[in-house]
């Protein structure tokens, strides 16, 4: 374990400034606050903040960052408070050790939810202070390197998925690219130990084969770049495991056919001599087509700037080169902290000066919760990425596959709300059209125009998705309150009452609601009994229900239920064996007025199906259960519910219009679901409750009628 000089040493070795007595106070403070705690492994607890601390160092990181990892347990493991950590370290330690405290300490039902709220939180924390995401990232690392002293093999799967799906795409977005590196490969070995053996022993042959081989290719680069008057700094190094196999994956290649197992890092003194190198390279070796990148022209989002290339090299092995300058290459390593500042209060840790930041937090203000917001951030950050352009040349990286949607909500999310064409190098171009490389985008916009929910089929970006998941929502949630609002008023004014927004805001409280428009969108969506709202509003009309003349126009289906709890078997129909227990299948809805057949199942009784439900085909082998039956219609005092399938124009008011029509003819709908949706057409299916098949045709004959409805059918069999 380190020791506490030690420590203070390597933050003083790259920041004389640093504030020792503050890094000794901390080292000791956060023993005595874990005291005898230990961790998995049998170690002192305090060995994991300080290994922690440790990893930072390596970053350079200033001293509050130091300070944060040092304390960063102990709020949520010991009896420290925030408080009392401002007390002795100040406010801004507090704030970074609460922020990395407060991403574990919501428990939720699931996995899955517990990952999706830690990982809003940890966007949130890291957008007021991206080195809260620093702290977090070596805290992940550390836990990775000591995995093996978990004893339940699905906790530690758990945890290096976990890693893979999160951490790992974060340490890449902010360019810390060894990082990366070391917590891809410590959950790969969890997570597929035998293709990361299988990679290991084939990278073990290859060494044995040419134990020379990386420092032979060296000196002949050295040697052809000092012959055309460049001096460089060369290095070799293996990719890793996880990367070869990931590489293998995507590229559906095998391992002999990979050009990059051997990575050459050429480090020259400026910008001009990176080509030049790159071109003397190209004179003397045969290039691999495709191969090469130049992200000095055009970096990566996270900073990275580089020139790649892959050449049939020295000894006709295949390898990658990769040519720098010294900047260059201290971001490459180190990412947002190559550009640190040391001196206390310089600079800025925002995290919101990220633009990749600043799209998360757009994405969580348009999802509708923690795991659609993770289900998002997943599709944003493990794409490959395409750079295109603005009419004015302003440069835009999007993932593989984009079209010009996603091209224009990463411009202006107004932009791809209003998106109504695409102009693709000049040329007009289908809004699925897919990007590519060095494409000149220009969206065509419209004040009329708002997003489309077949939009949602072709994008790819997660700010496109969102902001168009968000607008069908809201539609949805429109069109369920003018239904649901008609339907609520129907049911008022059966019983002579008037529905007003007064009245139903004395109910929210007890359904948990916000406001009205909740409330009432529910009962359009199905989810809530107009009745029951109505007796919510007014009790008496509970306790009068009973009472009630029996010339009603319709009989709602929950009291025609309690009826027949109340009265005993009161359905009308005619071959039935007394006291057998009976009930209507719902693949086929039968009605008064059907022709109809029953079918015996052992401890059931008998299902009620119409004579023509393709259900029926499966009992074709068993006609001993078949029973003949008929409705007796002198005693059809109930109501039955219809069901139909309806194709309405997707415009305002047409569900307002399907409910009019069905009040008008005594019909009343006890369930809606919305089956498909396009821009101009809904497909719906209703139960309307009616009191015979005739009832229901005559309904249907009054909806086909109605200008908003293009088709309408009954809804039967299997």
């Amino acid at each position: 374990m380190m020791r506490q000089f030690e420590l203070v040493e390597r933050v003083k070795s790259y920041d004389p400034l640093a504030n020792e007595d503050a890094l000794n106070h901390a080292y000791v403070y956060a023993i005595k606050a874990h005291g005898q705690q230990k961790r998995a492994s049998g170690d002192p607890y305090f060995s994991h903040p300080l290994e922690v601390a440790g990893i930072l160092t390596n970053y350079r990181l200033d001293t509050n960052s130091i300070i944060t990892a040092l304390l960063h347990d102990t709020i949520e493991d010991t009896p420290v408070t925030k408080e009392d950590i401002a007390k002795h370290f100040g406010d801004e330690v507090a704030r970074l050790v609460d922020g990395v405290t407060k991403l574990t300490r919501i428990e939720f039902q699931s996995d899955q939810a517990n990952q999706a709220e830690n990982f809003r939180k940890l966007v949130l924390a890291m957008s007021e202070d991206i080195r809260v995401l620093l702290v977090k990232l070596a805290d992940r690392l550390h836990n990775m390197r000591t995995l093996q002293f978990i004893k339940l093999p699905e906790k530690r799967t758990r945890i290096a998925r976990e890693t893979m799906d999160i951490y790992v795409p974060l340490a890449e977005r902010i360019g810390m690219h060894d990082l990366q590196g070391e917590l891809e490969d410590l959950a790969f070995q969890e997570i597929n130990p035998d293709a990361r053996g299988s990679i290991i022993k084939r990278l073990d042959f290859l060494r044995k084969q040419g134990s020379d081989m990386i420092a032979d290719i060296i000196d002949e680069l050295e040697v052809t770049l000092q012959n055309n008057g460049i001096t460089a700094k060369i290095s070799g190094r293996e990719k890793s495991p996880y990367s070869i196999w990931r590489k293998m994956q995507t590229q559906d290649v095998s391992f002999e056919q990979l050009c990059d197992i051997m990575a050459f890092r050429t480090v020259v003194d400026d910008q001009e001599q990176c080509y030049q190198s790159l071109g003397i390279i190209h004179a003397a070796y045969r290039m691999i087509p495709g191969r090469f990148k130049d992200y000095i022209s055009i970096p990566k989002p996270n900073g990275y700037r580089s020139l790649h290339t892959g050449i049939l090299g020295p000894q006709r092995h295949r390898i990658e080169i990769q040519i720098r300058t010294q900047d260059m290459h201290e971001v490459a390593d180190r990412g947002v902290a190559a550009h640190w500042q040391y001196k206390q209060g310089y600079g800025s840790t925002e995290g919101n000066q990220y633009r990749w930041l600043h799209q998360l937090l757009d994405i969580l203000d348009q999802a509708q919760g923690p795991e659609e917001f993770l289900e998002h951030t997943h599709l944003e950050m493990y794409q490959d990425q395409v750079f295109c352009f603005t009419p004015r040349g302003d440069l835009i990286n999007l993932p593989k596959g984009s079209t010009p949607v996603d091209f224009g909500y990463q411009v202006h999310s107004e932009i791809g709300d209003r998106c109504v064409g695409a102009k693709i190098n000049g040329r007009m171009m289908p809004l699925r059209t897919q990007l590519r490389n060095g494409d000149q985008v220009e969206v065509l916009t419209s004040k009329a125009q708002t997003p489309s929910p077949t939009w949602e089929r072709f994008v790819v970006t997660a700010k496109a998705r969102a902001h168009i998941r968000r607008f069908v929502r809201q539609q949805e949630r429109d069109e369920y309150i003018k239904l649901g609002r008609s339907i609520l008023k129907h049911a008022f004014e059966d019983e002579d009452y008037k529905l007003t927004d007064k009245g139903l805001s004395g109910i929210l409280k007890r359904y948990k609601f916000n406001e009205t428009g909740d409330l009432i969108s529910q009962v359009g969506a199905g989810h809530l009994s107009a009745r029951d709202v109505l007796e919510a509003v007014y009790p008496a009309v509970k306790k009068n229900r009973e009472k009630k003349s029996a010339d009603d126009k319709v009989t709602v289906l929950s009291r025609a239920r309690r009826k027949k709890q109340a009265e005993g078997p009161g359905i009308p129909i005619k071959g039935l064996i007394p006291g057998m227990a009976m009930h209507f299948a719902g693949c086929c809805h039968a009605l008064p007025g059907d022709r109809i057949i029953g079918i015996i199942t052992t401890g059931k009784g008998v299902t009620i199906h119409t004579i023509d439900c393709d259900m029926l085909r499966t009992f074709q082998d068993t006609p001993e259960r078949w029973i003949d039956l008929s409705w007796d219609v002198k005693n059809n005092e109930e109501s039955h519910v219809g069901r139909v399938l309806i194709t309405v124009l997707n415009s305002p008011g047409s569900l307002g219009d399907l409910s009019t029509v069905i009040a008008r003819h005594e019909g009343n709908i006890s369930n809606l679901k919305i089956v498909t949706r396009s821009n101009d057409f809904f497909d719906i299916l209703l139960d309307i409750e009616v009191q015979d098949v005739r009832h229901l045709t005559d309904i249907i004959a009054a909806l086909r009628a109605s200008p908003c409805v293009n088709t309408i059918e009954r809804a039967r069999g299997g």
